[in-house]
């Protein structure tokens, strides 16, 4: 009369992922930080590579939710 609401049939183990297969996606995503990094705080500045204004603007007031000063 009491059954229960899970299943008893055992799910298969979750197989861990090899720090070679993760390698390569942290150094994507550890390169994609620095690339957004530098436009969002140092872009438009000395070290600009882009002229105008359009790259500042676009990222203007995520530069100060950051506390980047760009004025």
């Amino acid at each position: 009369m009491a059954h229960s609401a899970v299943p008893t049939t055992n799910a298969p183990a979750i197989a861990p992922i090899s720090l070679s297969a993760l390698a390569p996606w942290a150094a994507f995503v550890g390169i994609l930080m620095l690339v957004l990094l530098y436009f969002v705080g140092a872009e438009q500045g000395a070290t600009a590579i882009f002229e105008g204004e359009t790259i500042h603007e676009w990222l203007h007031d995520g530069r100060h939710l950051l506390g980047f000063p760009c004025h």
